[in-house]
């Protein structure tokens, strides 16, 4: 039992870590586990059950024996540490019996360590299930087979990491996905499955994502409703243990402004509002960058009342107008950032310490002009109208490119950075698939 032994010093400093000799049907064994992840009192009592219904004579045996432990559990064949320690570390009690040496793996009673299904934290349903993934794999795996209830729903299973195993979960359905993604896919995760994938940054690295991409991969969602619309439009889907989301595979670029909710809407109100939000990405673009480039490169395309309303608003203002649009925008992403990270009693109280009396107050001093507070309140609600929070952030980044531009070539420049911009959407690709491609569903000719 000289693999019992390693085991025990690996975890001899964790005081989670148990290991307990007992007898079973007349015969000393050894079990251990985790505290934390097995509920000890009612797997006792479970196995005390199954012991009773395993028929079990006395009689000595050791083939009588081995059909005993075969009742219980997994039996082991040769396993190493390695095995044992995963095994352990994924809430699994293990029976080591010296006489015949026989190592039992069974699945216990666990402890209840996630929480139950809420409601979405991050984004709002006005109409339709209100229902979001949880931090328990299987939970997510079964809210998804609750919300397409088809036999074509396919599920892999990868355990990746060698420091810290976590399980990764692959889904799509048969004869909707495109077979060249699902292979280049499965082959990423077989190949890497030594790695340790914890976060979405290590997923991306281990599918051979460039890590200093400009556009998302993938696309996050905590809705099962929006994660089955990409499965049926032929997608993939990933789950990582312990994070609460669902990772579509790839990301596209009617990502940012379509939501298989707005089907619960009629169809001419599910355009206005798609309509809306392509309005909003243009105002988050353009409206900053149009400003520095009308106040100090092109003033001569303002009408005239227009251009003295613009002049008086920035009297006695010392900087140029790119210097504070930079300046508050800056501002403005601290602002943001500042109110995601702090708690929930305490952010609303900054976005109005920040956004009113620190606005009100720069205007009063004279350091930045009262229409741009407006124009850069306009271009902040509208980058909150980008569907989900991670395809607002690339957009944040982009309005930065045609303010550069702007205030160094006017008008000129804000067209250049939306041409540029154009050419990088439309060179993106991920697998072969272009970022600006419009997946259709093949049992729906519906928009």
């Amino acid at each position: 039992m000289e693999l019992v032994d390693r085991i025990r010093s690996r975890f001899e400093q964790d005081g989670d870590f148990f290991i307990e000799e007992h007898i079973w049907a007349g015969r000393p064994v050894r079990v251990m586990g985790f505290k934390s992840l097995i509920d000890l009192p009612r797997t006792w009592a479970n196995l005390q059950i199954s012991i009773r219904e395993a028929d079990w004579d006395g009689s000595q045996d050791p083939i009588a024996f081995l059909s005993v432990l075969a009742h219980l559990g997994q039996v082991l064949s040769e396993p190493n540490e390695d095995t044992l320690y995963s095994a352990l570390t994924s809430g699994n009690l293990i029976v080591c019996c010296p006489d015949p040496q026989v190592y039992l793996q069974i699945l216990p009673v666990p402890v209840t360590l996630h929480r139950g299904i809420e409601q979405p934290l991050n984004e709002n349903v006005l109409q339709g299930a209100a229902s979001a993934f949880s931090d328990d794999l299987l939970t997510n795996v079964g809210l998804m087979k609750k919300e397409l209830n088809t036999e074509k729903l396919c599920t892999k299973m990868y355990l990746t990491g060698k420091n810290t195993p976590r399980k990764i979960t692959l889904m799509y359905l048969e004869g909707q996905v495109k077979p060249d993604l699902l292979r280049e896919v499965k082959e990423r995760l077989e190949a890497n499955k030594h790695q340790d994938i914890y976060n979405v940054q290590r997923l991306s690295k281990s599918l051979g994502f460039h890590p200093w991409s400009a556009l998302p991969k993938f696309y996050t969602t905590e809705m099962p409703i929006e994660a089955a619309y990409a499965l049926r439009q032929g997608r993939l889907l990933l789950f990582i243990d312990r994070l609460p989301l669902a990772l579509i595979l790839p990301a596209l670029v009617s990502d940012i402004f379509m939501m298989e909710n707005d089907r619960n809407y009629s169809a001419m109100f599910m355009y206005i509002i798609r309509g809306l939000r392509l309005a909003g990405i243009l105002i988050d673009l353009i409206i900053p960058a149009l400003y520095v480039a009308l106040v100090s490169v092109n003033p001569e395309v303002l009408r005239i009342e227009l251009a003295l309303t613009i002049a008086e608003s920035r009297s006695g203002v010392p900087y140029p107008a790119f210097v504070e649009t930079m300046l508050l925008l800056i501002v403005l992403e601290l602002i943001i950032v500042a109110s995601v990270r702090l708690p929930k009693s305490i952010g609303p109280t900054l976005t109005v310490v920040g956004g009113i009396i620190l606005g009100q107050a720069v205007v009063q001093a004279r350091l930045v002009s009262s229409l741009l507070i407006i124009i850069l309140a306009a271009t902040s609600i509208a980058n909150s109208t980008v569907v989900g929070f991670q395809n607002s952030l690339p957009l944040r980044l982009y309005k930065y490119l045609t303010l550069i531009l702007a205030a160094l070539f006017g008008i000129l420049g804000i067209m250049s950075g939306l041409v540029i911009l154009c050419a990088y959407f439309a060179s993106a690709t991920t697998y072969g698939i272009p970022y600006l491609h419009f997946f259709k569903q093949k049992d729906d000719s519906s928009g």
